[in-house]
C-alpha cells in the first residue's frame, strides 16, 4: 500500500520537486495530480495564459501529446475485446485500400507497438494531411522485417487507431468522443476543444516563450491530439489502477494495454503504456524515456505468449507538443499514480525525475 502522507507533507513534497524545475525551464504553468488509494490530490502552479494571468487549476485543459496514444490503445483494446478487431489481422485486410502494399505483411498489433518495420517518428511534410496519408502508406517500404525492431512512430500507432475505429464502424473522432471517453466518465477530455470550454484551454509556449498550440496533421487525433485536464487524466489513471467498476470489454481493453508484448532493455512495451519492474532506479527509468528510445530503432525480444500485467510494475507515458509537456506514471501494487501537465515542452528527463522522486516517497 501507499505511504500515508498528510496533505501538508504531500504539498511540501510536490512543491520541492516542481518549483526548481519550473524556474530552470521557464515553465509558465504546471498542474500535478496524484492518486493515493483512489483519492485525488491536486497541486497547481503558475499561469495557464501569460497574457491574461489566468491561473492553473485541476480543470485547466492541456495538450498531452503522445499520452494520447494510451487512449488510442484503449480504443483498440476495446475493439478487440468487443470482437470487432483482431490484433493478429494484417492491416491490409482491415483497410482494403492498403492491399498490395507492405501492410499485407504487417499486423494490427505491430502497428500498435511501433514494430511495423521502421515507420518514421512523423509523417514527411508532403504526406502530413488526411488526404495524403493513404498514398504515403501505399508506397512506403519497410527498413526492417515486420516485428523485428521498435521504431517509435506517430504514423504507426496512428494507423492502429484509425483501423480500430474503422473496425467499430465509426470515424476515429466519433469512436473516441462518443464511444470510449463517456464510458470512463471523462467529460473534460477532447480531441477538439469546444467553444464552451475554450476559456479553460491553456496557452502553450515554445522554447522562445512564443505562444503556440498544436497544428493539424495526418492521424493527429490518434497519435497526439488529446486535450484534457489534470483531474480528468487522473480519473483515467484511476480506471487503469482499478478497472473493476467498468463494463467487461473495457476491463479487457485496459488489460490489453497493460500486457507486455516485447522488451527493449528494461522497458517492456505495452499498448500505449510502457512498463517497468518496480521499484526501478531513476537511471533506468530515464533510459527508457530517453531521446535514443524515441529516435532510434531497437531490436526487440517478443514475449511469447504476451506477458499479462503484474502488480509489481510501473506503467508510464510521456507526451509533448510544440508548447506543452506531459507525463503520467502509476504503480498498481501501491495504488498510486501521478499526472504532470505543463504549458511548455520541457525535457522528458525533468518530468521523469519529478515523478520518480514523488512516487518513491509514496511507495516507501
Amino acid at each position: 500500500m501507499a505511504a500515508q502522507l498528510s496533505d501538508t507533507q504531500l504539498q511540501a513534497l510536490v512543491k520541492a520537486a516542481v518549483t526548481p524545475v519550473m524556474q530552470q525551464q521557464n515553465i509558465p504553468g504546471l498542474a500535478v495530480a496524484i492518486t493515493v488509494d483512489g483519492q485525488p490530490h491536486y497541486f497547481n502552479y503558475g499561469v495557464a495564459d501569460q497574457s491574461s494571468g489566468q491561473t492553473v487549476s485541476e480543470n485547466t485543459l492541456f495538450e498531452v501529446g503522445s499520452v494520447s496514444k494510451t487512449y488510442t490503445a484503449t480504443l483498440g483494446g476495446y475493439a478487440q475485446a468487443s470482437g470487432k478487431l483482431d490484433f493478429s489481422a494484417k492491416a491490409g485486410t482491415v483497410w482494403p485500400e492498403l492491399r498490395g502494399s507492405a501492410f499485407d505483411n504487417i499486423s494490427v498489433l505491430q502497428l500498435g507497438t511501433y514494430s511495423a518495420g521502421g515507420l518514421p517518428l512523423q509523417f514527411p511534410d508532403a504526406a502530413d494531411s488526411s488526404d495524403k496519408m493513404l498514398g504515403y502508406f501505399q508506397q512506403w517500404k519497410p527498413t526492417y522485417p515486420a516485428g523485428s525492431h521498435r521504431q517509435y512512430s506517430n504514423p504507426s500507432i496512428g494507423l492502429f487507431g484509425y483501423l480500430a475505429a474503422k473496425s467499430l464502424g465509426q470515424p476515429f473522432d466519433q469512436a473516441m468522443t462518443e464511444t470510449l471517453l463517456p464510458k470512463f466518465g471523462l467529460k473534460h477530455t477532447f480531441l477538439s476543444v469546444p467553444a464552451s470550454e475554450e476559456k479553460l484551454y491553456a496557452q502553450g509556449y515554445d522554447k522562445n516563450n512564443q505562444a503556440v498550440r498544436v497544428s493539424p496533421g495526418a492521424l493527429d487525433a490518434e497519435a497526439y491530439g488529446v486535450k484534457t485536464s489534470a483531474a480528468d487524466l487522473l480519473k483515467f489513471v484511476n480506471a487503469n489502477l482499478n478497472s473493476a467498476p467498468l463494463e467487461a470489454p473495457l476491463q479487457k481493453a485496459i488489460a490489453l494495454t497493460h500486457t507486455g508484448y516485447y522488451s527493449v532493455g528494461d522497458m517492456t512495451q505495452g499498448l500505449g503504456w510502457e512498463r517497468y519492474s518496480y521499484p526501478i532506479s531513476l537511471e533506468r527509468l530515464l533510459a527508457g524515456n530517453s531521446t535514443a528510445m524515441v529516435m532510434e530503432a531497437h531490436k526487440v525480444k517478443w514475449l511469447n505468449p504476451p506477458q499479462p500485467a503484474s502488480t509489481d510494475m510501473l506503467l508510464n507515458k510521456t507526451g509533448s507538443t510544440g508548447g506543452f509537456g506531459a507525463y503520467v506514471a502509476f504503480v498498481p501494487a501501491k495504488k498510486v499514480g501521478i499526472v504532470i501537465l505543463a504549458n511548455k515542452n520541457y525535457p522528458n528527463a525533468e518530468r521523469v525525475k519529478i515523478a520518480h522522486g514523488i512516487l518513491a516517497e509514496l511507495t516507501k
